[in-house]
């Protein structure tokens, strides 16, 4: 006891202060590992070095090293009407083919593509910008149906060709869970009652 009492206060202080910076450190240090900031090697995956993993059985998995790759198919878009009389809501309609058996990460993934083909397709053709410019300011609404053939999905795209509607059909590129080639959606973008014309007797996915 004697022996402690002669450390002097300015020594305690020091030992203290030492153990405080070391802990803290010791704290970013090993935050620092974790993330792999003082790793040679480069991690794959998520910003920061985070490796998430999709959890097998996981209705989003794809297969190991395959991304999901699309392509619509093209057009001139001389088909469009620009419908300038017509001023009630526009939506969009995704058509999904439920014989595909696709999951929900995939379906997702495929409605994602053809909503931005529709998109695309009209920002191309400024005739039709009007129709897209009301879509925007409503709300970009969209309803999700389902169908069952291709010959049903082609039969539905010509339809709506013929009444000047913005029609995309989108084709896998086979790299996961179906074939090369294989039409998934179909999306449909125009004024409601011209839309429902063509696919208001789908039911809703």
């Amino acid at each position: 006891m004697a022996e402690l009492e002669r450390i002097p206060p300015s020594t305690t202080s020091y030992v203290i202060a030492t153990a405080i910076i070391a802990g803290i450190s010791g704290y970013f240090l090993g935050q620092g590992a974790s993330l792999g900031l003082f790793s040679a090697e480069k991690k794959e995956g998520w910003p920061n070095g985070y490796n998430v993993k999709v959890h097998r059985g996981s209705s989003d998995e794809e297969e190991e090293g395959e991304e999901e790759e699309s392509e619509e198919e093209e057009g001139d878009g001389g088909e469009l009407a620009n419908f300038e009389d017509n001023t009630e809501e526009v939506k969009l309609v995704l058509v999904v083919r439920t014989d595909l058996g696709m999951t929900k990460g995939k379906i997702a993934a495929q409605c994602s593509h053809a909503t931005l083909a529709c998109y695309k397709y009209l920002v191309t053709h400024s005739s039709s910008s009007p129709i897209l410019h009301r879509w925007e300011q409503q709300g970009q609404a969209k309803i999700a149906l389902q169908i069952k053939s291709e010959e049903e999905l082609q039969l539905l795209q010509a339809q709506a060709i013929s009444l000047g509607l913005c029609a995309r059909v989108i084709q896998d590129a086979g790299r996961t869970q179906i074939a090369s080639g294989s039409r998934t959606v179909l999306g449909v973008l125009g004024p409601k009652s011209v839309v429902d014309t063509v696919t208001g007797h789908l039911k809703l996915l």
